[in-house]
């Protein structure tokens, strides 16, 4: 049975992919929104067709819809049931341990009748980091959150241990983001047919997250 996965392009969505996998789950579409004014994934920075590339490159289904801030919920709705007409009954979010988060979206999604799927929920954030890496996915920093704990030496880097052995280190910071101290990019690893080459083509600021811009390398 067909799948859906939120999806925001960083490493917690595919470690959620890769845990799904593995849970016997037929993980076939990728549903992401973005903000319709700048056509980049909202706090991540990511242009839009940065996650159509790796839509591409998984070899899954991209549902992908722009939106205002305020519309979110009203887009969030008629995506699902876009999916429900299609035939999908299965969605899974890549949530760890922020309840809110997670209530608001799976009010929503049951309510529609799927089953949600929380594959990453309650893991140590650390150990979830760890996970990724030794199971050979990589991603980098593409936004840090300079307002909340996120530092801009961060920005750029790509998940290694060294780089999680600095998150471990610093004060009040969850390792792997989800109070929102940085948000990432995945670009290669075993799940992807081939690696997404980027370029950085500049830095700049939105809403007191410092952003990496990137284009696809042609």
């Amino acid at each position: 049975m067909s799948v859906a996965l939120f999806w925001s392009g960083g490493k917690d969505s595919l470690l959620a992919l890769d845990r799904a996998r593995r849970a016997g789950m037929d993980v076939t579409h990728l549903v992401n929104i973005f903000d319709q004014t700048t056509a980049r994934v909202r706090f991540h920075g990511i242009k839009k067709e940065l996650i159509g590339a790796q839509a591409v490159a998984l070899g899954k289904i991209l549902v992908q819809r722009g939106t205002a801030a305020a519309d979110f919920e009203a887009t969030f709705l008629r995506l699902l049931a876009q999916l429900r007409e299609q035939g999908l009954r299965d969605i899974v979010f890549g949530n760890i341990h922020l309840a809110d988060v997670r209530a608001w979206y799976e009010e929503r999604t049951t309510g529609l009748e799927f089953r949600h799927h929380e594959p990453l929920w309650g893991g140590r954030p650390a150990q979830l980091v760890a996970e990724f890496i030794a199971r050979g996915h990589r991603a980098r920093v593409t936004s840090v959150y300079l307002d909340h704990g996120g530092r801009s030496e961060w920005l750029g880097r790509e998940f290694t241990l060294e780089f999680l052995r600095d998150l471990e280190a610093a004060a009040d910071v969850d390792a792997c983001g989800e109070r929102g101290e940085y948000h990432s990019y995945a670009f290669a690893g075993p799940l992807f047919a081939s690696a997404i080459v980027t370029r950085e083509v500049g830095r700049f600021r939105s809403e007191g997250h410092l952003i990496l811009d990137l284009d696809i390398e042609r």
